[in-house]
């Protein structure tokens, strides 16, 4: 029999219908918020949905480990909706054709600000080197962020939050930030947030227009190459000079 409400939370908490019911209803009430804010970037859904599922678990005290018992269903649908990607970017193919050359310079420009800037920023404020390295592929998708992480000999879990994070803010301020640059084209914005914020900043794009989006996800998949290729190497280079 029970009697009492933390009771009854501690049955329905061992049930993965919960945990995958609060994930979908935490995202809803931060859609719900988007929409009624007139779709400001800065009220970002994903963020006030972090906030839900956080306060809850921590007020209540379930691990996250039960917590994505239930939530993996959510996680797995991560594959075809990245997959699924492919469809705006085979509408805009004929545009990303003609646009080759300025790609191939954006990405290689842009991985490389990415990776140095935030090595340098970190070594400049005195992290230590297994956190600057953790730091370093901050703007890759996380399961290649973490994956770099781990060969670089920084932490894979620092790193996770760390690209949520720079999706998040991107997501929040990027198109706001590429206006007052005087980025209007939307495939130059698209490649930005792709290359910049990762899986998050496209979900961005794709509310702003279909190119952008587009774009924005050509950028992901092909910044998570670059640093792929890029961050060992690089790394290996600072680090003679940073860390003598």
């Amino acid at each position: 029999m029970i009697d009492t409400p933390r009771e009854i939370w501690v049955y329905l908490a061992a049930h993965p219908l919960l945990n995958l019911t609060m994930t979908l209803a935490a995202y809803l009430v931060g859609d719900f918020l988007y929409r009624r804010s007139g779709q400001k970037a800065i009220v970002n859904p994903v963020l006030i949905a972090i906030a839900i599922v956080v306060t809850i678990l921590v007020t209540t005290g379930v691990s996250y480990e039960t917590y994505f018992e239930g939530a993996q269903f959510v996680h797995f649908l991560l594959g075809p909706a990245t997959v699924a990607l492919a469809v705006p970017l085979y509408r805009q193919f004929d545009r990303v054709r003609q646009s080759w050359l300025a790609i191939l310079v954006s990405l290689l420009a842009g991985s490389l600000a990415a990776l140095l800037s935030a090595t340098l920023i970190a070594w400049a404020i005195g992290a230590p080197r297994n956190v600057v390295m953790s730091i370093a592929p901050k703007s890759v998708t996380t399961p290649i962020a973490m994956g770099i992480s781990e060969q670089l000999g920084g932490f894979p879990s620092l790193t996770a939050v760390l690209v949520i994070l720079t999706g998040i803010l991107g997501a929040m301020f990027g198109t706001t930030l590429l206006d007052k640059l005087h980025v209007h084209d939307a495939s130059a914005q698209g490649f930005a947030l792709g290359l910049a914020s990762h899986g998050i900043g496209t979900a961005r794009a794709l509310q702003v227009s279909e190119v952008t989006g587009a774009f924005s996800a050509l950028a992901m998949g092909l910044n998570g190459l670059a640093t792929s290729l890029l961050a060992p190497l690089l790394m290996q280079l600072l680090g003679q000079w940073l860390w003598p």
